[in-house]
């Protein structure tokens, strides 16, 4: 009598399989950065678009082990997110992938090349998120056979976009000399939160003016400290008309820094939570002062 035959484990025998034969799979990588830098509404811009197109590939080529083994099929806007498709057609550069994803090197290689080709040197940090058809690989990246499973199951429904034909085609011609290499990013086109401003292509926090701000001014600005005076009280009421001309002769026997502190001193009395440091600093600017500016904003030399 013949023996019961045994039962197949049918789940190792996917796994030993997944891999086998020829390999296709999809997965849809999704980004978003933090703080100063927003990169989907810079992929939205015509100028950006190249820039972070460049800034994915770089990422995809570094984590996958070459540029062979995977295609960008779309990238989308799935606000505040951007979604990049992915296609691989290679069952080790998608395990390459999934190995630099799970140890943190995709997203630390992200932010290398956006901080570098994006910011000019700033510092950038980006979120990511993996998901594979209903699964969100990021739950199950350790178990690296599971994540190529679901990534093979999720088969691409569409061929790539013209748009990213035509960046793969620019890159190229790039990388054969035939396009110079397109300027950094003018900052301008990079939004700033509402409650920052700009200086020298940084992004500062637009606080109210505090005692250390007095100090810095009153030591830094000597005889200007009219000039400036004038600048704030063009929005400042308590410094319009004959007030600096007051605060002069009240103070005069003090010397220049009790004269330029009582005038910074009574336009935040006067102002209240209106006394920004950005009013401050575009007064400086205005008046050709800097270098104060730098002093106040605690920018050093290069």
């Amino acid at each position: 009598m013949m023996g019961m035959p045994k039962q197949l484990d049918v789940k190792n025998i996917m796994v030993q399989n997944v891999e086998d034969g020829p390999w296709a799979g999809c997965a849809v990588l999704f980004l978003r950065s933090c703080h100063t830098m927003n990169l989907l509404s810079l992929y939205k811009n015509t100028q950006g678009k190249f820039s972070v197109f460049k800034v994915i590939k770089l990422t995809l080529t570094d984590s996958a082990g070459g540029l062979e083994g995977y295609e960008i099929l779309k990238m989308h806007d799935a606000d505040p997110l951007l979604g990049v498709e992915v296609k691989f057609v290679d069952a080790s550069a998608c395990r390459r992938f999934l190995e630099s994803y799970g140890s943190g090197a995709v997203q630390q290689s992200l932010s290398q090349h956006a901080s570098r080709l994006l910011t000019d040197s700033q510092a950038l940090s980006v979120e990511t998120q993996l998901k594979a058809g209903i699964h969100t690989l990021d739950v199950c990246i350790h178990n690296l056979d599971l994540c190529l499973q679901h990534i093979h199951q999720s088969q691409p429904e569409r061929l790539r976009d013209d748009e990213i034909t035509e960046l793969e085609q620019q890159l190229q011609s790039q990388a054969l000399g035939h396009l110079p290499q397109p300027p950094t990013i003018p900052q301008e086109e990079i939004p700033v939160p509402d409650n920052c401003f700009r200086f020298q292509e940084k992004v500062f926090e637009n606080r109210m003016l505090e005692p250390g701000d007095l100090q810095r001014f009153s030591n830094g600005v000597g005889r200007d400290w009219r000039k400036v005076g004038r600048t704030l009280g063009k929005e400042c009421r308590a410094l319009n008309g004959p007030a600096i001309d007051n605060l002069a002769y009240e103070f005069e026997r003090e010397g220049l820094y009790e004269m330029a502190y009582q005038l910074l001193n009574r336009f935040i009395q006067a102002e209240g939570r209106e006394a920004r440091l950005v009013r401050l600093v575009r007064a400086l600017e205005e008046n050709k002062l800097t270098s104060l500016a730098e002093n106040i904003l605690d920018i050093h030399p290069r």
